[in-house]
């Protein structure tokens, strides 16, 4: 095993992946992403230009060789939020592309992300399609769903990760981190400025708090009593979350939490915290003034920094002789 570790990261986002595997002492040499506006924040957070674009439209050949391929491959098309096309939907297809580079650069490790829905998807048959083609490219593949909430940040988000080490390489069996007590959130919800009050009386928020499914279910009043009660209302129903945040998505952007008494919206930096960026990272978004929206968008597409971390730190353990 070369130290330290080299690692393309493929699909790469904002680059969360990228920053569980630099705290593993891992070495980034390039990364592919087709979102220019993620691209940009990836860019201001990791002082990277070294963006190869459409990973589709690689010449196998000229890339450098490397030691692990990162990916959360596109999940659209397996989410239980979209049509889950799979395979049907392009993007679905950009796991093949992976696994040619696998296969062709003989790539020692892998580890890929995907949504839960992928588990159930056309009744578990693209799940097995997958693994099964991992296996064929000669990866001895472990697979499971995780919950961020139990690994280092207080965010609901299941996500399916799959941990491959080639058949040649000797190894333990590799073992997922265990599940860790969910962290305090008065570490994350943070944000101090004004305009991220949000007042109460807001007539939409009221008509989310009194409409049919909602009226006589929640008292607001008592709510407001307890710091860090989470508020989802964006979506047909209000949800309420004491002590930890729904999973963030692309176009979830309503998420309200109590604090001294009122309420108060979720910011990007925040939703960056919660996905395990650390503070000195999440500060350029605001330095540089992103566009909050833009910022909880990408937070909502990104990977949990602190799931990869303990991913990679477990495949470090697998390998040790």
């Amino acid at each position: 095993m070369r130290n330290p570790l080299t690692f393309i990261d493929f699909c790469s986002g904002i680059g969360g992946g990228r920053l569980g595997l630099e705290l593993n002492g891992m070495q980034c040499l390039a990364h592919y992403e087709i979102d220019e506006a993620a691209d940009l924040t990836y860019q201001l957070f990791f002082d990277d230009k070294n963006n190869l674009g459409d990973l589709t439209q690689i010449n196998i050949n000229q890339l450098p060789d490397f030691d692990l391929m990162l990916a959360g491959f596109p999940c659209q098309a397996f989410s239980i939020v979209g049509k889950r096309a799979g395979f049907e939907d392009e993007r679905g297809q950009i796991i093949y592309h992976l696994i040619d580079m696998l296969t062709w650069k003989n790539v020692p490790y892998f580890i890929l992300e995907n949504v839960k829905g992928l588990v159930n998807h056309h009744k578990g048959e693209t799940l097995k399609n997958i693994l099964q083609l991992l296996e064929q490219a000669n990866y001895d593949v472990y697979y499971q769903v995780l919950d961020s909430q139990y690994h280092g940040v207080p965010q609901m988000r299941e996500r399916i990760y799959f941990v491959g080490i080639r058949k040649d390489i000797s190894h333990k069996t590799y073992e997922f981190p265990k599940a860790e007590p969910l962290p305090e959130i008065k570490h994350y919800l943070t944000e101090e400025r004004e305009n991220y009050s949000f007042e109460q009386e807001n007539p939409t928020f009221q008509n989310y708090l009194q409409n049919k499914y909602n009226q006589g279910k929640y008292d607001l009043n008592e709510i407001l009593k307890s710091d860090y009660q989470v508020i989802d209302w964006r979506q047909s129903d209000f949800r309420l979350y004491p002590q930890k945040v729904p999973t963030l998505r692309t176009g979830r952007h309503g998420i309200l939490y109590t604090k001294g008494g009122k309420l108060r919206k979720l910011s990007g930096y925040e939703a960056l915290l919660l996905q395990g960026f650390p503070p000195h990272i999440a500060q350029k978004a605001i330095e540089h003034k992103l566009p909050d929206s833009k910022i909880l968008s990408q937070a909502g597409n990104a990977m949990t920094v602190t799931v990869i971390q303990k991913l990679a730190e477990q495949l470090l353990r697998a390998l040790e002789r």
